[in-house]
């Protein structure tokens, strides 16, 4: 495992996945990610890439040749390459290699960079097209937080601020995990959403462009929550296992596949086009308080 560590926080990161394992506050001896209990969910962090969700059939199309390349991609089960550290910044890279080509055929670095100062963490994704032709992608982020977050509290304690007034729909996922066509009532003029375990029975709650660039899980029965900036990322992904102890905040550059796509990945939602020797830099953050 890999560590970081200033005087407020201690970040674990595991090198398969460049996965997030850890987030303790120091100072308030706060564990702030999810167990990773396997009787529920047994990661805590993937990243999401070169997809986001699923395709449909586990397949698309590109220049007439179909793949094959299941749910969120498969960077979360590569091991990365530590390419620079510091006791407050640290990167990870994948290369593209016989392995991805198999499923994805495109030429890449895929570097991930976890930063820490004073008790925020920012995680940026830094992707280079190193190819000849258009780099077609999706990337995003998938991190649970623990909830309830500190004893004495539950679950249905805590509820998600955002920071502008929100009025939008979810989009509901169909059994095959297909994004369908009409959106459903969900935030109705207002900042905030409670939770409770039922909510995420149907799986995810996945929005558009919502107005927003801050999320913050918070209680009014203790002070200690965090703050996610999203800006920059057009999806927002709010998901929990069923009746488990954590909510996922997932900023995506990408979404799942629609019911009725033609499957092309060049046609694809919220693809992103990097032209050849392009790099693309997005970051999300986190205040853990």
């Amino acid at each position: 495992m890999l560590q970081l560590s200033n005087e407020k926080l201690s970040v674990t990161i595991a090198e398969k996945g460049a996965e997030l394992q850890s987030v303790i506050r120091k100072d308030l001896q706060l564990e702030y990610m999810w167990s990773g209990d396997p009787a529920f969910w047994g990661k805590k962090s993937p990243v999401l890439f070169p997809v986001v969700g699923g395709l449909n059939n586990n397949s698309y199309t590109y220049e007439g040749k179909s793949y094959s390349l299941g749910r969120h991609g498969f960077a979360r089960d590569m091991v990365f390459e530590v390419t620079a550290q510091t006791d407050s910044r640290i990167t990870l890279t994948l290369t593209d290699n016989e392995a991805t080509w198999k499923v994805y055929p495109f030429h890449f670095r895929f570097h991930i960079h976890y930063a820490i100062a004073e008790e925020q963490l920012t995680v940026i994704y830094e992707i280079e097209n190193t190819g000849k032709s258009d780099l077609l992608f999706s990337v995003g982020g998938h991190p649970a937080f623990k909830v309830p977050l500190v004893a004495g509290t539950t679950f249905e304690d805590y509820y998600l601020y955002f920071n502008e007034e929100e009025h939008a729909g979810k989009w509901p996922l169909s059994a095959a995990g297909l994004i369908e066509n009409t959106p459903v009532p969900s935030l109705e003029h207002t900042h905030t959403l409670p939770v409770n375990k039922p909510l995420f029975y149907n799986d995810a709650l996945v929005f558009k462009e919502l107005a927003s660039t801050k999320v913050t899980l918070k209680s009014d029965a203790t002070p200690h929550g965090l703050e996610m900036d999203t800006e920059g990322f057009p999806y927002l992904g709010i998901w929990s296992a069923k009746d488990a102890d954590f909510i996922c905040i997932e900023p995506w550059c990408g979404i799942a596949d629609h019911e009725g796509t033609n499957g092309k990945l060049e046609d694809k939602e919220g693809i992103e086009r990097l032209f050849p020797d392009g790099k693309f830099k997005r970051d999300w953050k986190v205040v853990f308080f």
